[in-house]
């Protein structure tokens, strides 16, 4: 028997610390992936004791993150990071140039090199994706729309750092680093063109091709009847097709797993799809934050605590701070500049790979990998305290400062209707909440009746769209009494919640039975039992998705067996 079990033993150790670490760490009111942190430290090659691979653990954390990014994929849609591109893009691409500025000016002042200390701010640049989803799941605010803007910005992030990743070997000459990789200007271009050239095939290849043969994939291995042989068509394709976009089109492993994510969203079992991969990916999720607990060095911190000070300030405060003032300038509320705002409070797995590329060419020291690897796990260790403090910190702004209050009731150029809005849309309208799938088959079914209404909708960018298009429509939170004024709730004979929101829709309801109190309240649930709740409080009329399914299909199976009326004779009466 072959005696070198590393895989197995790296395994073993890795889940065994994680669980006992993360178990201390849940006991003592902290984030369990604090715990999995300090396990791979503990198992790192940087403390006594037994010391698991390193290498195959980073393989193995590498197979969490494929697994995490199609899970994002299956419920975030193409057409949902298309809805917030206009505060992701120009947001993600002047925050990461202003943390960048900030770790060369620091870098600078340390006497580096330019090579290393441009190395140095774009590692200090790039929020983790793996550890933004986390933290956005255990709040419950993975599907909201903040939730949605953070993740779009995250997604710009990664493929800048695909970017940078393929175009720093050519410009190593320029920025000083090792002789062996030295380009000309010629070659520097080809780089460039190719690989926008590959990444632009493997994206046209999933739109065309994957949103076609992947769901049809899927649906011929249900028919199969086989859990097994479902399980495994989802991990194949998630982990297949990651391999593939990383080795034929120069994207990386999170990217093209994500891509694909995107594209099975098509089939309809995407559903099932997400709830058979979670357990792995919750497993192999573990093992990327034991993989960084393994690289970071403890020694760092007592030889150099200044200058891991300096690295936290930009990552936690720089890049927060950055993003909060962006958001804020493109007239987002204040809620919504504080979630994105602790999301990028943190650097993860494209700091750690970009700061790796640096040392091999030649641009980066070891003091400046330690550096960045000590951010790396400080910060994720922290970000989740930073997300926690979002609701309190929000509620002291509003009580004391007088500013907090004005960015809260920013004036957002579609929070109220136009001076023009016709009266019909003023008085004895529908007001709907929500614009998504459900949202926008009720507005067409009102358009073909001639039915006026206003939609209250979170996403800025659908309203706009909707203006465009001659709408009624007024952007924030329903839940927020200014908005259902501005959608005009005191003449309204309807409010039409097209979304299962359980947290505020009470809410919504109580804002309108006091602003009118005769008005008709129609809901959305997804739950059994918070259907039976809302009705039984007389909230309004409730509608219980997979009741009316199978209320619409029962319907539709009696008429079909009908009983026919008897025809009469030839000849007769």
């Amino acid at each position: 028997m072959n005696h070198n079990i590393s895989l197995i033993t790296t395994i073993a150790a890795g889940f065994g610390a994680a669980l006992v670490f993360g178990f201390i760490a849940e006991r003592m009111k902290v984030p369990a992936l604090v715990g999995y942190l300090l396990a791979g430290v503990l198992i790192g090659p940087a403390t006594p004791g037994f010391v698991a691979d390193v290498h195959l653990a980073s393989q193995l954390s590498e197979i969490g993150i494929m697994l995490l990014m199609f899970g994002v994929g299956l419920h975030f849609s193409l057409k949902d990071l298309l809805t917030v591109r206009r505060i992701a893009v120009p947001g993600a691409l002047v925050q990461m140039a202003v943390a960048t500025l900030l770790g060369m000016f620091t870098a600078w002042c340390w006497g580096w090199s330019p090579g290393s200390a441009l190395i140095f701010g774009l590692a200090l640049s790039c929020a983790s994706t793996v550890v933004l989803l986390k933290s956005l799941e255990s709040l419950g605010q993975l599907d909201t729309m903040n939730g949605r803007i953070a993740i779009g910005w995250l997604v710009v992030q990664d493929l800048s750092a695909v970017l940078v990743l393929v175009l720093l070997p050519p410009l190593v000459a320029v920025l000083g680093g090792s002789k062996d990789h030295v380009a000309d200007a010629s070659a520097l271009w080809m780089s460039i063109g190719q690989i926008l050239l590959q990444v632009s095939v493997f994206i046209v290849l999933m739109l065309v091709v994957g949103r076609r043969v992947l769901p049809w994939v899927l649906w011929q291995v249900a028919r199969t009847g086989s859990r097994e042989l479902f399980t495994l068509s989802v991990v194949a394709t998630a982990i297949g097709i990651a391999f593939g976009a990383s080795s034929l089109f120069s994207v990386s492993f999170a990217l093209g797993a994500f891509f694909a994510g995107t594209v099975m969203r098509e089939s309809e079992f995407s559903h099932r799809a997400a709830q058979e991969s979670l357990p792995l990916r919750d497993a192999f999720s573990v093992l990327f934050f034991v993989s960084v607990g393994m690289l970071f060095d403890p020694a760092i911190l007592v030889d150099e605590p200044l200058r891991v000070l300096g690295v936290l300030v930009i990552i936690i405060f720089g890049n927060s701070l950055a993003a909060l003032s962006l958001v804020i300038a493109l007239r987002y509320p204040l809620n919504t500049a504080l979630t994105v705002a602790a999301s990028l409070g943190q650097i993860g797995e494209f700091s750690i790979i970009l700061a790796g590329l640096g040392l091999s060419l030649g641009l980066l020291s070891t003091e400046g990998m330690n550096l960045v690897l000590a951010g790396v796990l400080i910060s994720i260790a922290l970000n989740s305290f930073l997300f926690t403090a979002i609701k309190p910190f929000r509620s002291w702004a509003l009580k004391h400062s007088a500013l907090a209050r004005r960015l809260e009731q920013r004036q957002d150029p579609y929070a109220e209707l136009p001076m023009s809005t016709e009266r019909k849309y003023l008085e004895g309208q529908v007001v709907l909440v929500g614009y998504g799938r459900v949202g926008r088959r009720i507005a067409r079914a009102l358009d073909e009746r001639g039915i006026p209404y206003v939609v209250a909708e979170q996403n800025r960018e659908v309203v706009e769209d909707l203006r465009k298009s001659g709408k009624a429509a007024v952007s924030g939170n329903a839940a927020e009494a200014a908005v259902l004024i501005q959608a005009h709730i005191a003449k309204a004979a309807m409010l039409v919640v097209a979304m299962p929101d359980t947290l505020n829709v009470r809410q919504m309801a109580d804002i309108a039975r006091t602003l009118n109190p005769d008005i008709e309240i129609i809901l959305r649930t997804h739950g059994e039992d918070e259907s039976l709740l809302l009705r039984r409080d007389g909230i309004g009329t409730v509608f219980f998705g997979e009741e009316e399914l199978a209320r619409g299909m029962t319907s539709h199976i009696l008429e079909r067996f009908a009983p026919q009326p008897a025809t009469k004779p030839p000849g007769h009466g």
